[in-house]
């Protein structure tokens, strides 16, 4: 199948000298600069404007994400019922497919927010279409080798020194859970399908009916098959999210308020350099997540190994739970800002992304603050609900206020990640965690915990100067982004529709401005023309540019005297 084309058609007499030219490029209807900004605003107008912008989507996602944590404790509490062997095998399982399943999905997917968002912004429906089942069918293929990672669990749990018993019956968990990986498969596109188009409602709404039936359901196969219910409960109220919104994107793809976008087509458009594009973005987005993730993971199993590892691990673990809370917020805000500056510069609004980009760290600023404050507040009496030991109540008190301290750079920190993934740069994430969190974090962590015997405080300090050193490094790398050719890069990658103007502002400005061998933008488009071919030219029939996948390569098609001229 052709790749979409959009065309612009105009005519040029000759003989007009480029004084003649200059004259029309300074009439008031001329073609303007892409780069040039709107009229100028309030600065409290377009703040209020942004801010309720980003309230529309990080709202309902922090509902969202709340809700899956809730989940999680839900189904925590029901292994518990079922006796310490299950509830211990079921907590490794469920910790094991997080770290070695879900979190792969989830960063894979990722790459759809720079791809869909800058999409929506610029109305390339088609390349909005071809991206929900590409990144599918990528994810579904990639739980096959994840399926049999989690088949052998059993012998790798062993392989780390976890005991036969528990090993044995984590597997039985897993076992179960194996359906949940084509369950994520299905969700996480359809939720970043909606998310980039700032739609976040339908979302919060099935979650919040997938929580309501994971209470009934649990109980019911619990009851009836123990375990293995637990593990099924699972992944049968994330399918009822699926079922929703699927349902929900099927009526708004056909509905005519939207124009009956269905019929757009590009769903199964799909070319090698489409796959290329992707795959490259899912790279990076996947090992920026996973990283993370990972990090905190080897934090808890450095606590397993400190001379009183049990108190140390119960009062990690009680201090991430608290983490976790917060992190629902983080995340919400950094995928709203990822949304909006995705969104900005597929329309070819530089201004308007960098202002995005700048309510959003102040946003992140107040609110790491808000929530460093709450930890402290609450620290007194965050582990009497988890534990009636008084060590562990104590422990908790102290490492909360550490852990406060790194939540103040943790917010900053994935606004940062956020608009990286906006501007499809998401590998300046990726090499911002690996630098922070692996080549400062971790070895601190052994050289204050183990080193210096500074036990859990040394893993926190470790960890807290590890997020000040990823913050700094995406900050910087933020600092230095050129707006204007962010937004000219989303237009290559996007190739987003240019509506026809009038003859003589496309050609006094393309004429004025056109230098042989340089790049032309031309309303978010990259030109490469030839002075010395088309000046003499009579006519100036189309300009032709082909879809995001040619990668922005433009064709000048032009008429000289009855030849046509490429």
């Amino acid at each position: 199948m052709n790749h979409p084309k959009t065309i612009i058609s105009a005519k040029m007499s000759l003989g007009e000298d480029d004084q003649t030219i200059t004259d029309k490029a300074n009439q008031p209807h001329a073609l303007s600069h892409p780069s040039s900004p709107p009229p100028q605003q309030p600065l409290v107008k377009m703040v209020l404007a942004e801010l309720r912008a980003q309230r529309g989507i990080a709202l309902p996602l922090v509902a969202m994400n709340l809700a899956w944590f809730a989940k999680t404790a839900i189904t925590t509490a029901f292994l518990s019922r079922l006796g310490e062997l299950n509830l211990a095998a079921g907590s490794l399982g469920l910790s094991f497919t997080n770290v070695t399943g879900l979190s792969v999905l989830n960063g894979l997917c990722g790459a759809m927010e720079p791809l869909c968002g800058q999409a929506h912004g610029a109305k390339n429906i088609k390349l909005l279409h071809k991206t929900l089942p590409m990144t599918t069918l990528l994810l579904l293929m990639v739980t096959i080798p994840i399926s049999f990672l989690w088949l052998n669990i059993d012998k790798i749990l062993i392989l780390l020194g976890q005991q036969q018993e528990i090993a044995i019956v984590a597997k039985s968990y897993v076992r179960y859970l194996l359906p949940n990986l084509v369950v994520t498969s299905l969700l996480c596109p359809l939720r970043a399908y909606l998310s980039s188009q700032c739609i976040t409602l339908p979302t919060l709404f099935s979650s919040a009916i997938s929580l309501a039936f994971h209470v009934p359901v649990n109980i019911l196969l619990s009851k009836a098959m123990g375990l293995r219910g637990v593990a099924m409960a699972v992944w049968i109220t994330d399918l009822v999210v699926v079922i929703l919104l699927a349902t929900y994107v099927w009526i708004l793809e056909c509905s005519k308020r939207n124009g009956s976008r269905w019929k757009e087509g590009g769903w199964w458009d799909q070319h090698i350099i489409d796959w290329i594009v992707l795959l490259k973005l899912c790279g990076s987005c996947c090992l920026n997540t996973c990283l993370e993730w990972w990090c905190y993971e080897i934090l808890v199993l450095l606590a397993g190994h400190l001379s009183s590892a049990k108190q140390s691990l119960g009062v990690l673990a009680i201090v991430l739970n608290f983490d976790y809370l917060l992190y629902s917020v983080m995340l919400s805000l950094g995928t709203s800002v990822s949304t909006r500056v995705s969104n900005e510069l597929g329309a070819n609004q530089p201004g308007q992304a960098y202002r995005s980009a700048c309510v959003s760290m102040a946003i992140a600023i107040i609110t790491g603050s808000i929530g460093s404050s709450v930890m402290v507040a609450a620290r007194g009496t965050w582990g009497a609900v988890f534990s009636h030991d008084a060590s562990i109540i104590k422990g908790v008190k102290k490492m909360m206020l550490l852990m406060a301290f790194v939540e103040v750079f943790n917010f900053p920190l994935n606004i940062c990640g956020g608009i990286v993934r906006g501007t499809a740069r998401p590998w300046l994430g990726m090499y911002a965690n690996l630098c922070g969190f692996y080549f400062i974090a971790l070895p601190l962590d052994l050289v204050f915990a183990f080193k210096l015997h500074l036990g859990l405080a040394g893993l926190l300090v470790g960890l807290l100067i590890g997020v000040v050193s990823c913050f700094i490094f995406l900050l910087t790398f933020i600092a230095r982004i050129n707006w204007m050719d962010e937004a000219a890069k989303a237009q290559t990658l996007v190739c987003a529709q240019v509506q026809e103007v009038p003859r003589h502002d496309l050609f006094s400005y393309f004429i004025i401005k056109a230098k042989d061998g340089q790049y032309l933008m031309t309303r978010g488009f990259h030109f490469r023309p030839n002075p010395k071919k088309y000046m003499g030219c009579g006519y100036f029939t189309t300009i032709t540019c082909k879809s995001k996948m040619d990668l922005g390569n433009i064709f000048v098609d032009r008429t000289v005297d009855g030849n046509h001229i490429i």
